[in-house]
């Protein structure tokens, strides 16, 4: 075998190889997959409770799960626990929501993005012997940072429409931050 055509056979096989391997990576990129999470923060439940006084802040957390679309896109599932709105005197009222939103995300880099939040929960408030629940819109802001493909850490803002029903109708407001996890 000549020198040129040993050295065409190397050169098809070895961009044989490179095809297959790029191929083979975009199968699963690393933006995309199945996630878990939690966030840990504080609620701020906006409830009148004049004449009396009350303490409308509580600490509030999430479990969340989700896929990622692509690298813009996601759809996320969560229950979130409110905690309670302490009325001085009287009792607790507390409120939770099931959610569903989806995310758009801007990557400024590969590790850091921002992101927005749209969806619907489900929510439920409970006190004085009374359960009220009612499904609305949800919306929030956020910014995550990877310190690898698996593992990131969040801060957000997220507001809950009118949580309650009839008796009790309070916008929640969570501060929060948490992490996600990427199998």
């Amino acid at each position: 075998m000549s020198l040129k055509k040993t050295t065409i056979a190397a050169l098809l096989a070895a961009s044989g190889l490179v095809v297959s391997s790029a191929s083979m990576a975009q199968g699963k990129p690393a933006d995309t997959g199945f996630y878990i999470g939690a966030t840990l923060g504080q609620s701020d439940i906006d409830f009148d409770c004049s004449p009396l006084s009350c303490d409308t802040k509580d600490t509030a957390f999430r479990i969340l799960g989700g896929y990622q679309i692509n690298r813009n896109f996601a759809a996320e599932i969560g229950y979130h626990d409110f905690g309670k709105v302490t009325i001085n005197g009287v009792g607790d009222v507390k409120a939770n929501a099931i959610e569903l939103v989806g995310l758009g995300m801007y990557p400024i880099n590969p590790q850091f993005s921002v992101y927005g939040k749209l969806g619907f929960y489900r929510g439920e408030a409970k006190g004085f012997g009374d359960k009220e629940t009612n499904t609305d819109f949800t919306y929030g802001v956020g910014v995550q940072y990877n310190f690898n493909p698996k593992l990131g850490v969040r801060g957000e803002w997220q507001q809950y429409k009118g949580v309650g029903g009839d008796d009790v109708d309070a916008d929640v407001n969570v501060l929060s931050v948490g992490v996600v996890w990427k199998f």
